[in-house]
């Protein structure tokens, strides 16, 4: 089933956050996203000061997001370890009660969509961050899968606002 739970986890995973495509989370993906908020937030211009901040809370984020689902403490989350942390520990809890690293994980990565900071995603923002991450040939599939978001509750309110905000 396309819109199972299991394949949107899967999606989440592996196109918006292993930012280094290497098929888990680890502590790499976590600097990657802290150097990509910088450069989307100063609109290409690198501000060592903010990357220190941004590098400061996502390898905080990471610590935090491993003690929750690295599982084996081998210092990589696999897809199943984030399926079963975010089972655990959000599944049937309003984004209130979500515990912070989530809350963070998911704030992180809708900032880094919302290039216009004006707190929603919209088509051109949507089109932009996919055709960064995967291959795309045709504009009208990037918009059938917009609207297919906005159409399904806003994709649970895109994933809890990608997985909440």
């Amino acid at each position: 089933m396309a819109y199972s739970w299991d394949n949107r986890v899967n999606f989440i995973v592996k196109f918006l956050y292993d930012i280094d495509n290497n098929g888990y989370l680890d502590k790499h993906d976590f600097e990657c996203m802290a150097l990509k908020m910088t450069l989307i937030e100063g609109k290409g211009e690198f501000n060592y000061n903010r990357y220190q901040e941004n590098l400061h809370i996502m390898l905080s984020l990471w610590e935090e997001i491993a003690d929750l689902a690295d599982f084996d403490k081998d210092g990589v989350v696999t897809i199943e370890e984030f399926k079963r942390a975010v089972q655990n520990s959000c599944v049937g809890r309003s984004y209130n009660d979500f515990p912070q690293a989530m809350k963070m994980f998911i704030d992180s990565h809708f900032k880094i969509l919302d290039m216009n900071e004006d707190g929603v995603i919209n088509a051109e923002e949507f089109r932009y961050d996919c055709v960064s991450r995967i291959a795309v040939d045709n504009v009208d599939i990037l918009d059938k899968a917009y609207q297919s978001l906005l159409n399904v509750s806003y994709i649970i309110y895109f994933i809890i606002r990608i997985m909440v905000k």
